[in-house]
């Protein structure tokens, strides 16, 4: 069995240093919302900080829709595409945004998520494409990639995988599980399937159920894949053939929607790409932007599976905590929280708004649970979860720095 463990060199001030990714193997099956079990399950993780005797400062921290298990530091064997190609990743991280993993500004000694006095676990989660099983995986049936073979999945049953997995590694209780976007529903989904053990919850730009306009992009980012011919009903392994132009658009859609207006015209307006003038071209991108919209979907083609992002995107959006856990009511579906909350919203969020994080907040603080709702004003969108890493920063490490319910003596 691996053990929880990093390999660390020394690197800059403030980070874990060098750390490479590890795997483990489920040993029993994972009991799915679909009525399957799934077996055998392997998961991809990193590890940062030290694991205190008594196993009691473990954080874990999810990731997104397109993230990976390395979250933080530099990966020993840095990857042709990074996780951080998101907006404006050339402009903040250089050369070195290959191997930095993709919330490295928060995770490390003195930063949020302080490796100094924490034990930080990141996994890639179940469905994935990035180490832990998913749709590219080899179904044990027929020695063959799953494909459309693979069962549809929930964000509970990515909860379950991880907290198989954490028990694996000897480790019961959480000090805390954060995330951002899906990352913050599994954070969320967490403290409601397993009350007893976690303690804080930090869910950011994220929500109780994706609105409808955020469903229906999703929706559109699906068909995107599904209706290129290459696809080919989701037997494309080994065909030589992939659905590269249908993911691209995907890619394209998805991005935008976790951009805002300004952030757009401010950084693009609209300035032409090649000439002073327009070129009339309808092939070509004329514009700035839609160069850029053209360079995230070649990057990301080159590193993400086309059934991981349908399976993941069709899990993000089956996720709705009334629905799954209050018989239509969030107050009643948090009625068994216990961990103390904190919630971080951004005001040009249109895709995870604030109303949101409010109304988790709300229900929360009716049923007497300690809970803090921020707000922070800033242009970039739904990025903004991963580009406004100094303004989280304080309001995080001050939250974590207060006892949790498990503690004699806490409030709330």
């Amino acid at each position: 069995m691996a053990g929880p463990a990093s390999t660390l060199a020394a690197g800059s001030a403030g980070s874990v240093g060098t750390v490479e990714t590890q795997y483990l193997d489920l040993p029993e099956p994972v009991r799915l919302d679909c009525g399957r079990e799934l077996h055998p399950v392997r998961v991809a993780y990193e590890t940062y900080g030290t694991l205190s005797p008594q196993r009691d400062n473990v954080i874990l921290v999810c990731h997104a829709l397109s993230g990976d298990a390395h979250a933080a530091g530099f990966a020993k064997a840095p990857s042709a595409e990074s996780t951080r190609d998101g907006f404006a990743a050339d402009d903040r991280d250089g050369t070195a945004g290959k191997a930095l993993g993709w919330w490295d500004g928060m995770i490390g000694p003195g930063k949020s998520f302080d490796t100094d006095r924490f034990f930080v676990v990141s996994t890639n989660l179940l469905g994935g494409c990035r180490g832990t099983t998913g749709p590219s995986s080899t179904d044990p049936a027929t020695g063959r990639p799953y494909g459309p073979d693979f069962p549809v999945i929930t964000v509970a049953d990515m909860i379950r995988t991880e907290r198989a997995f954490l028990g694996q590694l000897g480790i019961e209780r959480l000090a805390a599980i954060a995330g951002g976007s899906l990352g913050g529903m599994q954070a969320l989904e967490w403290a409601i399937l397993f009350p007893d053990q976690v303690d804080a919850v930090v869910a950011i730009a994220s929500t109780h159920a994706l609105q409808p306009q955020g469903v229906a992009w999703n929706s559109i980012a699906r068909d995107a894949i599904m209706r290129d011919p290459a696809w080919q009903g989701g037997r494309y392994y080994g065909t030589g053939r992939v659905p590269d132009a249908g993911m691209g658009v995907a890619r394209m859609v998805g991005h935008v929607t976790y951009l805002s207006a300004q952030a757009l015209s401010d950084k693009f307006g609209r300035r032409l790409q090649f000439a002073d003038d327009i070129r009339y071209t309808i092939t070509e991108p004329e514009f700035q932007v839609e160069s850029y919209l053209r360079h995230q979907a070649d990057s990301f083609v080159k590193r993400f599976d086309a059934n991981t992002y349908i399976y993941t995107s069709r899990a993000l959006t089956y996720f709705d905590l009334a629905r799954q856990h209050g018989g239509g009511s969030l107050t009643q579906a948090l009625e068994g929280v216990r961990a103390r909350t904190l919630l971080i919203a951004f005001s040009s969020d249109w895709l995870y708004p604030p109303s949101a994080s409010r109304e988790i907040a709300d229900a929360l603080a009716a049923l007497g649970k300690p809970v803090e709702c921020h707000v922070i004003e800033a242009p970039y969108g739904h990025d903004c979860f991963l580009l406004e890493e100094a303004r989280q920063t304080p309001i995080i490490r001050k939250f974590l720095g207060e006892p949790s319910l498990a503690e004699p003596g806490a409030s709330g």
